[in-house]
């Protein structure tokens, strides 16, 4: 288990803790169409009846199911309730097996994304809060999502009253530092090419960078982390 990262921060204080977590409502049946099915009966040929059809028709699209990420996370010092909430990449690669805990996100969507992780998958590492945001690096996620302890730790400056030991309500897991880009590309350069992108068409079209902005854990698609990782050979815009 990797060590506890109470100087671990992101962008997270810039987020809302009040979204609403996605939920399936039960759909219900016209009671005189069900009636009126029920005296006819089933259909010759079909092993459905109008009920069973009605329940698929309205179920609920599944998530898209992503594999690679973008977290972000505070290079610069900055006192929260008195504790320097700093850690960059160059803090992962100081960590024991250059691997930490990703703990402190108090937002229910960005939580989410972190509970689709799973091992293996890869994550930029994204600077923010800072003279100059981007990405830095990429990190591969060791261990899929379980408890974040730094919820029912009162000295902490993630510490949750509302949250249980019976029903927590925040999860972390751990990533490893792999490698530093050959560059480090700032928000600035993917902004210009994101409105490029939307206006003419491109992979960053859809950016959550820019779409999700606020969420400190973010998903891209396959085509977006391959994009924005072959930026690296190239000159900067």
């Amino acid at each position: 288990m990797a060590p506890k990262m109470r100087t671990r921060g992101t962008t997270r204080t810039l987020e809302s803790s009040n979204d609403e977590e996605t939920k399936t409502n039960a759909h219900s049946e016209d009671s005189s169409l069900e009636a009126g099915q029920a005296l006819r009966g089933k259909r010759k040929g079909s092993g459905k009846t109008g009920k069973q059809e009605s329940s698929k028709a309205k179920k609920s699209p599944e998530r898209p199911q992503y594999c690679h990420w973008l977290m972000k996370s505070e290079p610069e010092s900055r006192l929260e309730n008195g504790i320097d909430v700093k850690f960059g990449i160059e803090d992962l690669k100081t960590l024991p097996n250059q691997t930490g805990c990703w703990d402190g996100v108090r937002n229910y969507q960005a939580r989410n994304f972190m509970r689709d992780m799973k091992e293996g998958q890869h994550a930029f590492f994204y600077h923010s809060n800072c003279k100059e945001p981007g990405i830095a690096g990429v990190m591969k996620i060791v261990k899929e999502s379980y408890v974040d302890h730094t919820q029912f730790d009162k000295k902490d400056v993630h510490y949750d009253a509302s949250s249980k030991a019976d029903n927590p309500k925040w999860s972390m897991v751990d990533v490893q530092f792999e490698r530093m880009l050959k560059r480090f590309i700032p928000l600035s350069e993917l902004k210009k090419i994101h409105l490029q992108h939307k206006a003419k068409g491109g992979s960053l079209n859809g950016m959550a960078l820019f779409t999700r902005a606020r969420l400190s854990v973010q998903p891209l698609t396959s085509e977006e982390f391959e994009f924005v990782l072959s930026l690296e050979d190239n000159d900067p815009l």
